[in-house]
């Protein structure tokens, strides 16, 4: 069953709950107030003829005769069932009915009226038929040993309240129909933005369209949920260009790769067919020939651990930590004195700290180090700063071609300065995607007087 339908039902049935009740209580209301009526009309009319027996100038000796001749006089429509009155003695007997008209009572209300008599006092009200009508009966002493009956009919009665049976039936069926069509009305009405956002998810599914959306014009919960439905539309959309752009940069990744892999590959290989095949080599050649396999073979080893290092883009991201970015750089610094004993460094490092991981940091100030101490030249040192979270590394080395910079930091790019020396052209492309993992960022540019300027810069710990 629909959404809909259960509110158009749900609505039809509360409504009708609510009118049959108000319908129930409006009969009860009205016939109760009827009855109360007619109870009054009768206990004023006893009364009445109570008052009038007590009048009497010695009612406790007064006979049937004297009751009989008040009764006449008493201002009863005489030949109307509405009015029935008649006197009933002590022994049960009636003494005179208007127009000879006699009420036949049942035996336990006679029985009681009977006791009325016998008292002079006391009243009883109850329901009776007689004459094929039904009739609302009080019986009330008098005097000693008698007791006066008087009656209503109820037949216009209860044909008043069988109308208001009928008008309340009708009503309550009509109100029905009515809730059914408002709440089906107001159901579709309602439930049209649901509608709408079920036609936008079904064609987002078809055509995997990302970019729809849902109005947001309205100030309800619908419209609420159209706003967050479309905030998870844009979350799920920039995923999507996340994961579409992480796939084409592992895509180039992988061809750029292929291809850079495939001339120190083929050199190894050639090289080795050629100790294969030469029996006679000289031992110089030989020996030549295996050095510059060696060489190749560490040529390979640093390249697949940089094309490992750009694969692993956020890898390790939720293990950072706090680091002493200038601890880190003195030991990178202190590397580099290592290998390259012939490199001088003009150091200046305030203390810094900074979250993040510190073995992609360290491969980051290391690539920059390295780079430095290839093209610095051996004339002045290479100026280390770290201020304010940015390292700062320059060299006095021959410099950047301007028409290069905008490329220096894309992969296996290689300025025509730098394509002899050794290397992969991932260094600098290892530097910025560390950087921008930290929220940072990298730049490079020619400095004052010769050579180049790289800066680093990554957000301190507060």
């Amino acid at each position: 069953m629909s959404f809909q339908r259960r509110i158009t039902l749900a609505s039809a049935a509360a409504v009708a709950i609510a009118v049959a009740l108000a319908s129930a209580t409006t009969y009860v209301l009205v016939r109760n107030r009827i009855h109360h009526h007619i109870n009054q009309s009768l206990t004023t009319l006893a009364g009445g003829f109570a008052a009038a027996a007590q009048g009497l100038e010695n009612p406790s000796t007064a006979n049937a005769s004297t009751y009989a001749n008040l009764l006449r006089r008493f201002p009863v429509r005489a030949g109307d069932t509405t009015n029935v009155a008649q006197l009933v003695t002590a022994g049960g007997a009636t003494v005179t009915a208007l127009r000879g008209q006699s009420l036949q009572l049942a035996q336990p209300a006679s029985a009681t009226i009977t006791e009325l008599a016998k008292a002079g006092g006391g009243r009883f009200a109850f329901d009776a038929t007689a004459h094929g009508q039904p009739f609302r009966v009080l019986a009330e002493g008098v005097a000693p040993g008698f007791a006066i009956i008087v009656t209503h009919s109820l037949a216009e009665a209860d044909s008043t309240l069988g109308e208001l049976r009928l008008i309340l039936l009708i009503l309550t069926i009509a109100g029905v129909l009515l809730a059914a069509l408002l709440g089906w009305f107001v159901a579709r009405t309602t439930l049209a933005p649901v509608r709408g956002l079920t036609a936008t998810v079904r064609h987002i599914t078809e055509t995997q369209d990302l970019g729809e959306r849902i109005a947001e014009d309205r100030r309800d919960e619908l419209g609420s949920l159209a706003r967050s439905f479309n905030s998870m539309l844009g979350v799920l959309e920039d995923t999507m260009h996340k994961l579409d752009e992480s796939a084409r940069v592992q895509r180039r990744l992988v061809a750029d790769a292929s291809h850079e892999l495939r001339t120190p590959v083929t050199s190894i290989r050639t090289n080795i067919e050629i100790l294969e095949q030469v029996d006679g080599m000289p031992a110089d050649e030989r020996e030549k020939i295996v050095r510059d396999v060696v060489v190749q073979l560490e040529e390979l080893s640093e390249l697949i651990n940089d094309l490992i290092e750009l694969a692993r883009a956020d890898e390790h991201v939720d293990s950072r930590e706090e680091i002493r970015l200038d601890v880190l750089v003195a030991e990178a610094i202190e590397r580099a004195r290592l290998y390259s004993p012939r490199a001088r460094f003009d150091v200046a490092l305030d203390e810094t700290v900074v979250t993040g991981v510190p073995s992609r940091l360290g491969r980051a100030v290391n690539n920059l180090l390295d780079n430095a101490v290839k093209h610095a030249g051996t004339d002045q040192p290479i100026e280390v700063r770290l201020h304010d979270g940015e390292l700062e590394i320059r060299d006095h080395g021959p410099g950047i071609d301007a028409e290069e910079l905008p490329h220096i930091f894309d992969r296996f790019f290689r300025g025509n300065r730098s394509r002899a020396l050794p290397g992969s052209g991932l260094g600098l492309a290892i530097v910025r995607q560390v950087a921008e993992l930290h929220s940072g960022s990298v730049s490079i540019d020619a400095a004052e007087g010769g050579g180049t300027v790289v800066r680093m810069r990554v957000p301190m710990t507060v």
